[in-house]
């Protein structure tokens, strides 16, 4: 077993859902597909108020290197294309699109393609036109990450299969359901790559996973669960005991790490020329009646996908996109699923804490995955001394919530230092 990384936290992982197998939800009447949905500048919109489209047409194109395209995931007319409420940046610029009930795909999609023969250029070509993206949370895109400037000689390639983030079973029932597509999606990014080392990185609370990935042959790193193991700079460190110099990446000390999801799109991609237009995302907490793993078209609506799972058991208090300590709770149940949406967590009892002063365990500085000192960063921006957190590392904060998990005081420590960062690039930019 690997040696592990500093700090980190152990929450109660709640991994109700494990057992169940992905469905796939019905198509939807309408869905909401923003422009934005990736890391980088929004996509550049192609088609106007009633056009028809097909699944898989592309209705966005990328508008620059760090930028992706963006898809149709049902057939059928655009009815509109205006600002709708969006999961992370509250509101964005959206494509509205009417069901035909047809699902016709667009012409050329889920063709099989003998992909096995086609060049390192190509494939990387087909995974930036099919508009995959990070699947993990972030939504890098994908081709970016697959193309590191060539003194970065990257020689070992992790997939990342831990879904540390407790409640959240998407990824594990991935590799469970779909092995072999996964791991041809990894083989398609180790060539494009031209990596050596191919790594599956799995926690021990998913032994059936890892077991299944062995079978095939694959290298398997089997770590101790501990959050936030599925962060990059923290799994590089757990497998192989390379440290990410601060302020750099992955690449700088020869890795790139990639999700079993974005494995998996890339592979779909790659062999059916078909388009990220849907994902697997995870719907639970006790205020959703029957909690599933879905199989989602992009651009579906939140109140949508829950009602699909039975509707809510009580009036909720909070909605979550994501998983519960690095989600981001929703003013809306009108938000669409996008292409990072990992989860939906329902709740209906949302617990309240005082804030009270600082007690100065070192608690925080004890958990920190990043070797930071939260609780000076927080005064730092309480009283606006962005200079200074600035200094103590705020813009190395990964946002993972191990220190206000850890606080007695309750402190919500990451809020602060996310308004921190904010500030900083502000000031910078200005």
């Amino acid at each position: 077993m690997a040696k592990g990384f500093s700090g980190g936290v152990h929450p109660p992982e709640e991994k109700h859902t494990e057992k169940t197998s992905i469905e796939a939800m019905p198509l939807p009447k309408r869905v909401y597909i923003p422009f934005s949905q990736h890391t980088g500048k929004p996509a550049r919109p192609l088609v106007e108020k009633g056009a028809e489209v097909k699944v898989g047409t592309k209705i966005g194109e990328a508008d620059g290197f760090i930028s992706s395209p963006v898809h149709s995931s049902i057939s059928g007319k655009v009815v509109d294309i205006k600002r709708h409420p969006h999961p992370v940046v509250g509101e964005s610029l959206c494509c509205i699109i009417e069901s035909d009930n047809q699902d016709e795909w667009e012409q050329g999609v889920k063709v099989k393609q003998n992909y096995e023969s086609l060049t390192r250029e190509e494939l990387l070509q087909i995974i930036k036109d099919a508009g995959i993206v990070g699947l993990g949370g972030a939504a890098f895109p994908t081709y970016v990450k697959l193309s590191p400037p060539k003194e970065k000689k990257i020689d070992t390639l992790i997939i990342n299969g831990c879904e540390c983030e407790p409640m959240l079973t998407a990824d594990h029932r991935l590799i469970l359901e779909y092995p072999m597509g996964i791991i041809e999606g990894a083989r398609i990014f180790q060539r494009i790559l031209d990596a050596p080392r191919l790594i599956f990185a799995v926690e021990d609370n998913k032994l059936d996973a890892a077991q299944i990935l062995k079978k095939e042959g694959v290298e398997v790193v089997i770590l101790k669960t501990k959050y936030p193991q599925g962060a990059e700079k923290q799994l590089i460190k757990a497998v192989l005991n390379r440290e990410v110099p601060r302020g750099g990446l992955p690449m700088d000390v020869g890795c790139v790490v990639q999700n079993v999801g974005t494995a998996y799109a890339a592979f779909q991609a790659a062999k059916y020329r078909k388009p990220l237009i849907d994902r697997v995302v995870t719907v639970t907490g006790d205020g959703v009646k029957e909690p599933k793993n879905l199989l989602v078209r992009i651009g579906t609506r939140a109140i949508d996908v829950i009602n699909h799972c039975g509707g809510y058991t009580n009036p909720p208090k909070k909605i979550i996109f994501g998983g519960p300590m690095m989600g981001i709770a929703q003013f809306s149940e009108e938000v669409p699923v996008i292409k990072g949406t990992s989860g939906i967590i329902v709740w209906t009892s949302s617990p309240t804490f005082q804030e009270g002063p600082c007690v100065r365990c070192a608690s925080c500085i004890d958990v920190c995955p990043m070797g930071l000192m939260p609780t000076e960063i927080y005064k730092f921006v309480q009283n606006r001394n962005f200079q200074e957190a600035e200094k103590f590392g705020a813009l190395d904060c990964i946002e993972c919530g191990c220190c206000a998990f850890s606080c007695p005081a309750k402190i919500p420590l990451v809020h602060y230092i996310k308004f921190g960062k904010a500030e900083i690039r502000r000031l910078k930019q200005k």
